[in-house]
């Protein structure tokens, strides 16, 4: 009875020890080489069938993910309402439209919205080194790709102010 009782012990103690650890942190990825960033590149290659853009994960740390996208022809415009986005240009070049109105605009889900193009806005060519920030609420496309643009993005979510 007594091994019985100090073996208890011993497993109720290790269950308490375990249940005080913090939770583990599940989808968190804080590093990759630029040999993972190549395999990712490879991987978006191979797995492109017709669609405009291939998205493959590089880093994941919640509420932030650092996307990899492979744009191989002209997609969709875009609004995101509540996150700006930040994106590094990894290789190739395009014409990025920033502001102006998305033409032919429908909901792509509760928090962003899509179009075929943009009317007006700020046309820029981005290439291999290149920085874009776009705020939140702002039309942005890229209307023209030359080959294939590689591209790391990131959204940022962003508060919503309160209503007055």
């Amino acid at each position: 009875m007594r091994a019985f009782v100090i073996g208890l012990s011993v497993v109720l103690l290790t269950a308490m020890a375990v249940a005080q650890q913090p939770p583990a942190v599940t989808g968190m990825k804080t590093f990759a080489s630029s040999e993972d960033v190549k395999a990712l590149i490879a991987k978006a290659k191979s797995e492109r069938k017709d669609q405009p853009t291939v998205t493959e994960r590089i880093l994941q740390l919640a509420p932030y993910n650092a996307n990899l996208e492979y744009r191989a022809s002209v997609g969709p415009a875009a609004v995101h309402e509540t996150e700006a986005e930040m994106f590094y240009v990894i290789d190739g070049s395009a014409t990025m439209i920033t502001g102006g109105k998305l033409t032919a605009e429908t909901r792509a889900n509760a928090a962003n919205l899509s179009g075929t193009g943009i009317e007006g806005g700020d046309t820029r060519t981005v290439s291999k080194g290149d920085f874009i920030i776009v705020p939140e609420k702002t039309p942005h496309w890229f209307s023209k790709i030359d080959g294939v643009l590689v591209l790391m993005s990131i959204h940022v979510p962003r508060p919503v102010p309160a209503a007055k």
